[in-house]
């Protein structure tokens, strides 16, 4: 017996025939199910058609009827429909959402600067954003690093190559990618030419530059950072990130955690006399909110990665001369000179250690040279600065121990 239409909402719970294998399955729950039975190679199989009443009568007819044409034609219906939409996820798994999804995962991984720098490099490779990943390839990648490179930016080529990588191998780590394809861009790219840091490190251009930095005229904030930033000689993302939270004046330490670290490990830096007073002087300014250094615009994010640079060239420093990063060059070339310890310097700089065990009594025997290194270092720049007679305190006293 065929089905009526306007019995279908009465019919009770259990299953009603249609013919040629359609039935409306009706729960004791009262919800109503279209589905099909057939056979195909030998094996039963279902499909199912939708609910009652979304899906009609006259609907679910027209939908057996075309699985029916399928299965004549040699084809499993329930096998195509698998397939189709197996198809329409893929389509929907761009780059870009792989791209999200790592960065999200990132983001107690990797520091506020690192992950900001790679945000933009991501931005460098916007095209592939709503490419299905399945669907890229080699050439596809590369056409987005020749343009890169187009522009004689080889190193940023380069950086978004690696990121556009670890994309692609999360992506395999999850079973939804069956290849990187920067695999086959292996010895493509062109070459960088690798460049230090520009960087004064020769005492009497150092004690000029100490001058100069001195005597800026700029915001109250970009002179402080000016005048610390020898003194410090942190990473550049670091300082204009500094927190009041992070010091603490009465041990004189500024404690960085391991997250704003690029080696995610938490690192100490000892203040000497000269580095807390600047930074007493600074909290009567914006000691009210989160950051030292905060943003002019907003007291929510902190000042611009190129402040300082930007002042550098103000005050006639120009990116072959000096840069923000150059302070760490500059006290790793001066303190060597001076006879410090290569371990404890390169501690003071957070400069990972390979060896685990080794780095791990390092933190530990090192903090009390550290602190005497760094108050050293700090009484060394005023003597550069003030013009007087330098005395290599460390090595003098290596010289007299002999």
């Amino acid at each position: 017996m065929k089905l009526k239409a306007r019995a279908l909402a009465t019919l009770p719970a259990g299953k009603h025939f249609d013919g040629r294998g359609l039935y409306l399955e009706v729960a004791p729950t009262g919800a109503r199910r279209w589905r099909m039975k057939y056979r195909h190679g030998g094996k039963e199989n279902r499909l199912t058609f939708g609910a009652f009443p979304d899906v009609s009568l006259a609907d679910a007819r027209a939908r057996a009827g075309a699985a029916r044409n399928q299965l004549s034609g040699g084809t499993d219906p329930a096998a195509e429909r698998k397939a189709k939409r197996q198809q329409q996820q893929a389509d929907a798994l761009t780059f870009s959402v792989l791209r999200d999804e790592w960065l999200k995962l990132q983001e107690s991984a990797l520091s506020l600067t690192t992950l900001t720098k790679a945000r933009w490099l991501f931005a460098q490779a916007s095209a592939l954003d709503d490419v299905p990943a399945s669907q890229i390839t080699a050439p596809m990648v590369l056409g987005v690093l020749r343009k890169v490179e187009a522009d004689g930016r080889n190193e940023t080529a380069h950086r978004v190559k690696q990121r556009i990588s670890q994309v692609f191998r999360y992506a395999l780590a999850t079973g939804r990618a069956e290849s990187d394809p920067t695999r086959d861009l292996r010895g493509v790219l062109q070459a960088v030419k690798v460049r230090s840091h520009a960087a004064v490190i020769d005492p009497k251009p150092v004690g000029d530059l100490l001058r100069a930095l001195h005597a800026y005229e700029g915001q109250p904030t970009t002179v402080a950072a000016l005048k610390l930033a020898p003194l410090l000689f942190v990473r550049p993302g670091n300082l204009r990130a500094m927190e009041w939270s992070e010091l603490d004046f009465d041990a004189a330490e500024w404690r960085i955690p391991a997250g704003k670290m690029k080696m995610r490990e938490a690192h100490v830096v000892p203040l000497a006399k000269q580095a807390l007073v600047l930074l007493r002087e600074l909290k009567r300014l914006t000691g009210r909110g989160r950051y030292c250094f905060p943003s002019l615009l907003t007291d929510d994010r902190p000042m611009s990665e190129n402040t300082v640079n930007v002042a550098l060239r103000r005050l006639g420093f120009d990116k072959d001369t000096m840069t923000g990063h150059g302070f760490r060059a500059m006290a790793s070339s001066l303190l060597n000179e001076l006879g410090w310890a290569p371990d404890v310097i390169e501690r003071q700089l957070a400069h990972a250690e390979r060896n685990k065990v080794r780095a791990v009594y390092n933190r530990a025997q090192y903090m009390a040279e550290r602190r005497k290194m760094m108050q050293s270092w700090a009484d060394y720049l005023d003597q550069l600065r003030e013009g007087g007679t330098v005395v290599a305190i460390k090595a003098a006293k290596k010289k007299r121990s002999k």
